[in-house]
């Protein structure tokens, strides 16, 4: 039965439409919703909503509802709307009255608005740990490979002399700082929505406080006006956090399948990574790395669909942005994948150290030559024209 639901029967048009596949998606937020309703029951205890008896009863009844859902079989009808709908139809199959008490002081809006920041901060957290091990196979192919000298290039030709730990250390380096990008998001997304209701809170006493400290919330979101504004926005800002980490994926990636192509072969790719044709039997494709490089224009127009749906919306709560979550969800993932699998890429190439040397030809320290006669006393102008001649 649908929360709303009031006794009149929806065209089944429009229910179809309107629940879209919110339905499959919300399973990512299963166990959270169950988390939140756990605190939330907690804090009607403690109003005097609920008795100790009646809270023992729902705590026990959402933990089989994870436990069932670990296990694939906690199931999200299209009659069911969403997770949050599915959830309180088994509490109330379960526990009778008691699990239709479970909605008090609370809406599907501030449900869900907690879910998402709980699934928020863990799917953070889990990207942080993937980037440090991403830095720590980089650092260790930079171990192996680091000292050998490669061309450094500018408009896609030949600049000046780098090593591999230049090249491959730059991308550790802007992970790094991707990981204060997270620490900076983690921040603005620690604050309970919950209580805050469809908006404009709720017409009784409730204890927010105690239900930000039971979800550990750093604080709460205080305007309950606030809540709803930050629906999607926040969603948009974490999109284009994963967004820049896809987007030096996407530079390496470039680089990777430009470096082991055979006019190069700076770098050499394993078998195992690589893909064949259907017709040309020599073939062995870097595939995997030319879907990582596409991927992040994928994750940049979720951004922007996240944004562009946001927009032009009046204060308080839109069904528009129900449209928000898979964005976020699908950026994550493939983020999340596409970190996984490049590691697996750098873990398995290797550095052709003899066409590395033989790639640095000599107009590679032009630069450096014109160095050495700014040190016996030459202009830097005039030393520029000198060895610029002799590539005329």
């Amino acid at each position: 039965m649908k929360l709303w639901n009031k006794g009149k029967e929806l065209n089944k048009a429009v229910e179809a439409f309107t629940v879209g596949n919110d339905f499959i998606v919300d399973k990512k937020l299963v166990k959270y919703d169950c988390i939140a309703s756990q605190a939330h029951a907690k804090m009607l205890h403690f109003i005097g909503i609920l008795t100790a008896q009646e809270l023992s009863k729902l705590s026990e009844c959402l933990n089989e509802i994870i436990v069932l859902h670990e296990q694939g079989k906690f199931e999200i009808m299209q009659e069911d709307e969403d997770c949050h709908t599915a959830i309180e139809n088994y509490l109330v199959k379960k526990c009778g009255e008691i699990g239709k008490k479970i909605h008090t002081a609370r809406s599907r809006n501030d449900q869900v608005l907690t879910a998402l920041r709980l699934y928020e901060k863990d799917a953070l957290k889990e990207m942080k740990v993937l980037l440090v091990e991403f830095c720590a196979t980089c650092n260790q192919c930079i171990g192996f490979y680091g000292t050998i000298q490669m061309p450094g290039y500018t408009h896609m030709q030949k600049a000046m002399p780098m090593t591999v730990a230049m090249w491959l250390g730059s991308f550790v380096d802007s992970m790094k700082d991707a990981m204060k990008l997270i620490d900076a998001h983690m921040s603005l997304i620690d604050q309970s929505p919950l209580g805050s209701a469809a908006g404009f809170g709720v017409p009784i006493d409730v204890n927010r406080k105690m239900t930000a400290e039971e979800l550990h919330f750093s604080k709460v979101m205080e305007n309950p006006l606030y809540c709803q504004l930050s629906r999607g926005k926040f969603e948009a800002d974490i999109i284009h956090l994963v967004s820049q980490i896809m987007f030096d994926l996407n530079k390496l990636a470039t680089d990777i399948l430009l470096f082991s192509m055979k006019e190069f072969e700076y770098i050499e790719l394993p078998a195992e990574i690589c893909t064949g044709s259907s017709i040309m039997p020599q073939k062995k494709n870097p595939d995997v790395l030319e879907l990582v490089r596409a991927k992040y224009h994928v994750v940049a127009a979720e951004e922007f669909k996240v944004k562009n749906i946001m927009s032009n919306l009046m204060s308080g709560y839109n069904r528009d942005v129900q449209l928000t979550k898979e964005p976020l969800f699908n950026a994550i993932e493939i983020t999340t994948q596409s970190l996984q699998v490049m590691m697996v890429v750098i873990a398995g190439m290797a550095i052709n150290k003899q066409k590395c040397v033989a790639a640095m030809t000599p107009e590679l320290f032009a630069t450096e030559e014109a160095y050495k006669l700014v040190k016996n006393g030459l202009s830097f102008r005039d030393a520029y024209k000198e060895i610029g001649k002799r590539y005329i």
